[in-house]
């Protein structure tokens, strides 16, 4: 079954990427994150991190307006697209996620698209 999880980071985690002196830990945490449970639960999985809240545009009906809006303390980092044996493994694998211990982390069902 296939899940998205995606990564919901606070305002300072994004600073954290591309600050000189705090990115190399921040992005060693992600990669042995990738390298040891999200490859190793699904070695065809796809996902990205995504580029700082600023840079989003979000469109409501017919209004754009640049900029992160959204109601929450948390903005959306990136995401993993992964198939795996059932939600517990999503579960555990999402459980692990560096993310978890200052943000948050969603895990849903992708839904299949009927022919």
């Amino acid at each position: 079954m296939r899940y998205m999880i995606t990564i919901h980071e606070h305002e300072e985690d994004f600073a954290a990427r591309n600050n000189p002196d705090l990115a190399p830990a921040y992005w060693a945490t992600w990669h042995a994150y990738f390298a040891n449970e999200v490859a190793a639960a699904d070695p065809n999985q796809t996902g990205a991190a995504l580029q700082d809240p600023a840079t989003a545009t979000t469109i409501r009906g017919t209004t754009i307006q640049d900029g992160p809006f959204a109601d929450s303390k948390e903005q959306l980092g990136g995401f993993f697209i992964v198939d795996v044996e059932n939600l517990d493994v999503a579960l555990k694998l999402a459980a692990k996620c560096p993310a978890c211990e200052k943000g948050g982390v969603e895990v849903r069902p992708v839904l299949p698209v009927p022919s």
